[in-house]
């Protein structure tokens, strides 16, 4: 009796390597037949938002494969670190798409990509993530925005070169972005993290905007 409790033992033993085995092989091959185009949807998202506010006739370049990493970068929200991607032109720079954060949303952090050309100019700015509170906050992103024909987000859309830094403050603190009455904190957040984004690009021009592997 007992060598059969061990015989039944063992079977039920190599019963489960076997479908252990299986499965581990299952899933690596289900990896390599959609690794790549998983890979390559992800990138088509995020050229979709790049798309947004760098036209695609500024650059001429592979945009996403020049990219810069960002070290922690506190001053634009960037506690961990983030990422760069340079335009350009002819092999000359046209513009910069920038990852920032604003840690001061009404619900927490605002994620947001700030496109901003070669000389200075604010080309466009997109939420990519946030929790702000749907039909009050949530305005800052395009896709809950109500206002179809004129978004909020709209408002940095082509602003040049040399403003005033207290442009970069809604009209409550004096600047120039509008907001939504009642709903000012999330204006206000998204507004102050692209003028520290602007400020930072100025200030560390010349790196990111050097020359990398296209």
């Amino acid at each position: 009796m007992q060598d059969t409790a061990s015989r039944l033992s063992l079977r039920n033993a190599l019963a489960m390597a076997a479908f252990t085995i299986a499965f581990t092989a299952l899933m690596a091959g289900t990896y390599l037949l959609t690794h790549e185009t998983i890979a390559k949807s992800a990138e088509a998202e995020k050229l979709t938002l790049i798309d947004a506010i760098l036209p695609r006739s500024l650059y001429d370049n592979a945009l996403l494969k020049d990219e810069i990493t960002l070290p922690p970068t506190p001053e634009i929200g960037l506690d961990d670190g983030g990422h760069a991607w340079r335009a350009r032109r002819g092999d000359e720079p046209a513009a910069v798409v920038i990852e920032a954060a604003a840690p001061d949303g009404y619900s927490g952090r605002i994620d947001l990509i700030v496109a901003v050309a070669h000389d200075g100019a604010l080309l466009g700015v997109r939420v990519t993530q946030h929790r702000e509170t749907p039909g009050l906050g949530d305005y800052i992103d395009p896709k809950k925005d109500k206002n179809k024909s004129r978004p909020w987000i709209s408002q940095f859309d082509n602003r040049p070169a040399g403003l005033p830094a207290d442009t970069w403050r809604v009209r409550r603190d004096g600047g120039a972005i509008d907001s939504m009455s009642g709903a000012t904190i999330s204006a206000r957040a998204v507004t102050n993290a692209v003028g520290r984004v602007l400020a930072y690009v100025a200030v560390h021009r010349d790196t990111l905007f050097a020359r990398g592997t296209q």
